[in-house]
């Protein structure tokens, strides 16, 4: 359904007023006698519940709007692409595999063997990575980049690197030699297997490489999130979040571990939060943003600095995000409860701490044998990740019960 500039006023509308109403409610909750707060406190929570669906809504608006009004791409394909696309439609309908592999030789690429299936066409690959784009949080607010193999490589400066102030005709003493540590990703592949019937393959007016694309994305997206969030490096990326973290600074700390602040105790405070901001560098704090569950979004709407303002507030411009503290809100399902000892908020800017690694080539096997009547189609992406910046993202750690 088309979405236009007024489904979005609207719905802002919307949000602005249940946000009052639940300040207002709130209100009455914190000054209310005993025998009325749980009653306040239920509609509270109820109301607190739909700022985020109303929230949530108002940014799916705003992208749809957005892919509306992207320009197309215009021209065409290629007749190299077009060729490709349709080799790859007779190999999903069919199993026709001949042009597919005749294409492939003349691309020279032998990165897999001759059962190793066969490369999505370009476009197909395209689709894949913008649903994995819109599904996956750690996409949206890391560093993604492409590349054709496994061997991306970084140096990272450790410190040692001397510098000063010298007159015109001073003499320029030798400077500190820089530490210099290269670092690697931590790579997994991927898999879906996603099952058709040959009737629905042989119906005309069945797309079966949007078909494809929706089934991975599914498998895809919910594995994606939860690896680059918690991902223990065996076989698969490792997580931002399970670097570890240390209490120490960012000039004591040991390289590779993230800094955490020890919060005041076991639930949040606007201080912890304030205080938690002004650990991150300046540097950082300039496209930086929370990030933490839905759950954590709904206790820090209930959050007041020292002149009873809120700290949260809703965002009821077009374009414009709800907001923490002046930042933007990163909702990450794979993030911890609020609990004792728990870190379930991090604030940082996660493009410069961390960066996801797509290799270049989504492949497919079509197995029509293994699960009759069904066809199977097992695609197969390879993905790393690497922490390039530890200093770019702290986190707030609740005191222990």
């Amino acid at each position: 359904m088309p979405v236009d500039n007024q489904d979005i006023a609207q719905v802002a509308q919307e949000l602005g007023a249940k946000f009052e109403e639940f300040k207002q409610k709130n209100d009455q909750r914190l000054d209310g006698i005993a025998q009325e707060k749980s009653k306040l406190a239920e509609s509270v929570d109820k109301i607190n519940g739909t700022l985020s669906e109303l929230d949530g809504l108002k940014g799916q608006l705003e992208a749809i709007l957005a892919k509306q009004n992207r320009p197309g791409g215009g021209g065409g394909d290629s007749k190299d692409v077009a060729e490709h696309k349709s080799a790859f439609g007779a190999f999903i309908r069919k199993g026709r595999e001949d042009d597919l592999r005749e294409l492939e030789r003349k691309a020279l690429n032998t990165a897999t063997d001759e059962d190793g299936g066969y490369a999505v066409p370009e476009d197909l690959d395209r689709q894949l990575a913008e649903l994995a784009h819109d599904a996956v949080v750690m996409r949206q607010e890391c560093n993604v980049i492409s590349q054709g193999g496994t061997g991306y490589r970084k140096l990272v400066d450790l410190g040692g690197t001397t510098s000063g102030w010298v007159g015109e005709t001073d003499a320029r003493p030798a400077t500190g030699t820089p530490k210099l540590q290269p670092i690697a990703p931590t790579w997994g592949e991927l898999y879906a297997n996603p099952q058709a019937t040959q009737g629905m393959l042989d119906d005309a007016f069945f797309n079966p490489e949007t078909w494809l694309a929706s089934g991975v994305n599914v498998s895809f997206s919910e594995q994606e999130e939860a690896g680059f969030s918690y991902g223990d490096g065996v076989k698969k990326p490792k997580g931002l979040f399970a670097h570890g973290t240390e209490a120490k600074s960012d000039a004591e700390r040991t390289f590779g571990k993230l800094q955490h602040l020890l919060a005041g105790g076991t639930g949040l405070s606007a201080d912890d939060l304030i205080k938690l901001i002004y650990t991150l560098r300046k540097p950082y704090r300039s496209g930086a943003k929370w990030m933490m569950n839905g759950l954590s979004v709904m206790a820090c709407r209930l959050l007041k600095d020292a002149e009873g303002n809120y700290l949260w507030r809703p965002g009821l411009e077009e374009g414009a995000p709800s907001i923490l503290l002046g930042y933007g809100i990163a909702e990450n399902e794979e993030m911890p409860d609020i609990a004792a000892a728990a870190q379930a908020l991090a604030f940082g800017n996660f493009k410069r701490a961390y960066t996801i690694i797509d290799r270049i080539g989504t492949r497919v096997l079509r197995d029509p044998y293994t699960n009759k009547p069904y066809v199977g189609f097992y695609t197969t992406k390879r993905v790393g990740s690497l922490l390039e910046n530890h200093e770019a993202v702290k986190m707030l750690q609740q005191a222990a019960a």
